[in-house]
């Protein structure tokens, strides 16, 4: 990654003044760009081009059947429901580029990005006034074998956005994991699983002492300490688990029809680190109830700044919305 950006020539291939850039391509990044639209500020938004690892479209993409969007009474898949937004966004005057912004400079207005042409292997840089960052976050996957093959065939990293779905009712659920979000995971997938086992590496829980007396309380609830999962087996869907004792390396396997991580997420904030305000999880600090970061003028929305942990489309949604109005009263300013 460059620490620095050349101001714009005339050899650039884009060479373009915008009063608002947005980076992302999830509900946030595309509510956001909706309302900027609407509100005739024409944006412009790089939604990547598998970025942190994910489609464009965010984590949404990574998943089947959404139930709990407002609208879709009958439910869309991840995928569609990101494409809708998308071409809403573009419906209401925003302008998308299919590339990553791999640095920035938010030392003066106006702002730049910058991206690396993969194909021609140009240099392209833009400037802006204002500055929306719904870059998200990224679950952490422990990529064990057979994991690509169930992803979102029984393996999942969001309980909340999965969890209810038929291929998990009343059946026995794993969740990997030893602290706050892993118990609130297994909890909440009690509420569909006929079991819930809880592999923890360590021989402890990291959980709060409320939160563990929670997953000890119920009764659905099993934990096994000193275990790691191996590897994933199964035909079209996930069927076992295999794990093994890390204090006695004893092999096991545990039939299963789901796993879920619960090992914590990665806001995907490398590029503005040492520009932008940043909690010690590496999220973005936003002040109060805003969107606004330390840099007056650049705004984070989403997953990248959610502390709280609600990571749904929804509320990406809503402070994608808080962010377009606080640019856009930015800019009248």
């Amino acid at each position: 990654m460059k620490n620095s950006l050349k101001m714009p020539s005339e050899n650039s291939k884009r060479n373009t003044h915008h009063k608002v850039i947005v980076i992302g391509s999830g509900p946030a990044a595309h509510t956001a760009a909706i309302y900027l639209g609407r509100a005739l500020l024409k944006p412009l938004l790089f939604e990547g081009f598998m970025a942190a690892g994910v489609a464009a479209g965010g984590q949404l993409t990574t998943t089947t059947d959404v139930e709990n969007f407002p609208g879709f009474p009958d439910g869309i898949s991840g995928p569609e429901l990101m494409d809708r937004m998308r071409q809403q966004s573009i419906n209401c005057g925003t302008t998308i580029i299919s590339k990553t912004v791999d640095r920035v400079d938010l030392s003066s207005r106006p702002f730049l990005v910058g991206i690396e042409d993969a194909d021609e292997g140009e240099e392209d840089t833009f400037t802006c006034d204002a500055l929306i960052i719904a870059t998200g976050a990224t679950a952490r996957r422990l990529f064990l074998p057979g994991e690509d093959t169930f992803w979102q065939k029984g393996v999942s990293a969001c309980a909340v956005c999965d969890g209810a779905a038929p291929i998990f009712r009343n059946k026995v659920i794993c969740v990997i994991g030893g602290g706050d979000s892993a118990s609130e995971e297994a909890n909440f997938l009690t509420k569909y699983a006929s079991k819930v086992i809880v592999l923890v590496r360590k021989p402890r829980l990291r959980a709060s002492a409320v939160m563990a007396k929670r997953m000890y309380e119920n009764d659905k609830i099993t934990i096994l300490f000193n275990t790691v999962a191996t590897s994933l087996i199964g035909t079209t869907v996930l069927e076992g688990i295999n794990v093994k004792n890390v204090m006695t390396g004893e092999e096991s396997l545990i039939k299963a029809s789901g796993l879920f991580y619960a090992i914590g997420h990665d806001p995907n904030t490398q590029i503005f680190k040492k520009q932008l305000a940043l909690d010690e999880n590496g999220y973005i600090i936003t002040e109060g109830k805003s969107t606004k970061t330390n840099v007056p003028g650049v705004f984070a929305c989403g997953d990248v700044q959610d502390v709280q942990g609600y990571r749904q489309a929804i509320t990406a949604a809503g402070s994608g919305c808080m962010s377009s109005l606080d640019a856009e009263h930015f800019l009248s300013g």
